[in-house]
């Protein structure tokens, strides 16, 4: 059961080697000697249940079926299934007169190979209703904060409810959302947000907002409490992500910039047959400016050879053994892979930063199908 929980929960297909493993599992000799042993058991216990044939002409005798519709109940009792007459329900009897239950024991392959189709079937719909997501493209949408987290004098880890526990957020990975909320005179602002969550994340969402002294929608988040609503709208955004497009990733990141980044790279390593390799170089001002860093760090030790990163402060602490300063094309050429027609370089920060790395790598024989700006 729980490689069946874990293939439901999963946003990959599953190999075929792993699929027949499931099957071979959950349809081996011994659980199918028990289904059969129990449709046996059915067809002794309900011998007594068959119909009797109304007849109406005792000379010429026709055989007719009460009228019966598909309503009635099925009694749990200790010594097993039992019927209960009723008149407008067909009985078990009608069915073995039918010859199902005898042909079905008769036919186990067949029966295991239907049983198959209609779990693969089961779990083809399951996901379709899934992956439609809760956000609408042309909408706006109101999901409940239902945890707000202080990570920073600056910024929060806000938690948002979706419908059900089992939701899904339905934002493919790269892309963002669209938040409307309102400034400090009231006027409305919409501002874009990359969620830090995944799909597999069941039944919430999260954002990480740096809220700046005189931002406008930074206002908006800095004033909400627990209990408060957020308007969203989506997918946003012209990249999407999907597994093995890319040999390997430069990350140019500043500030906020790195939830983008950090969407990428949670589901790069998540996924355990994505080999993409992701190069973060992270750039803030101070050591507690750098956010998510616990998180980063946990990936860079557990997928060494997945993931790296390496911060950049420009006003560093005394014992501060990164980067200094600003990104430079030299921590790009040694931090980043070199350009090549399977990789690519993504940035997304401050405008003034983005300018620069743009220069930076244009001079480093990147070409432009190699760069993406978010």
């Amino acid at each position: 059961m729980n490689d069946l929980t874990l293939f439901l929960n999963s946003r990959e297909p599953l190999p075929l080697k792993d699929a027949e493993l499931l099957l071979i599992n959950v349809f081996s000799p011994l659980c199918l000697e028990r289904l059969f042993s129990t449709v046996d058991t059915d067809i002794a216990k309900l011998d007594g249940c068959q119909e009797k044939p109304i007849v109406e002409n005792a000379a010429a005798p026709t055989e007719k079926f009460a009228p019966v519709s598909w309503r009635g109940n099925l009694e749990q009792s200790h010594s097993g299934r039992k019927l209960k007459p009723s008149l407008n329900m067909p009985s078990f009897g009608f069915i073995i007169n039918m010859g199902l239950l005898k042909s079905i024991r008769e036919n186990a392959i067949g029966v295991a190979l239907a049983l198959v189709a209609i779990l693969i079937s089961g779990i083809y719909i399951f996901r379709r209703s899934r992956s439609r997501g809760c956000l609408d493209p042309k909408k706006f949408k109101e999901f409940r904060l239902i945890k707000k987290t202080q990570i920073s004098p600056n910024s929060a880890r806000f938690r948002f409810a979706l419908p059900t526990p089992t939701s899904v957020l339905g934002l493919p990975v790269g892309q963002h959302i669209v938040c409307r909320g309102k400034d400090r005179d009231g006027k409305e602002v919409i501002r874009p947000y990359t969620p830090i969550t995944l799909d597999s994340d069941l039944g919430y969402f999260e954002l990480v907002v740096k809220m700046y002294p005189k931002g406008r929608m930074s206002h908006h988040f800095r004033e909400m409490r627990e209990g408060d609503y957020l308007p969203v709208k989506g997918p946003k955004g012209q990249f999407k992500y999907k597994p093995g497009q890319a040999r390997a990733f430069g990350m140019l990141a500043g500030g906020s910039g790195i939830t983008p980044m950090f969407q990428l790279i949670h589901a790069i390593l998540e996924n355990p047959r994505d080999k993409t390799k992701a190069h973060l170089i992270y750039a803030n001002v101070t050591v507690n400016d750098i956010l998510l860093k616990e998180d980063l760090d946990t990936f860079a030790k557990k997928f060494p050879d997945r993931f790296q990163v390496y911060y950049v402060l420009s006003q560093p602490h005394e014992n501060w053994n990164g980067g200094i300063g600003h990104i430079s094309k030299e921590m790009i050429r040694t931090r980043c892979p070199p350009p090549a027609s399977d990789i690519q370089i993504l940035r997304c920060g401050p405008p003034p930063m983005n300018k620069a790395m743009a220069a930076h790598l244009n001079e480093l024989g990147y070409t432009q199908n190699m760069q993406f700006e978010f």
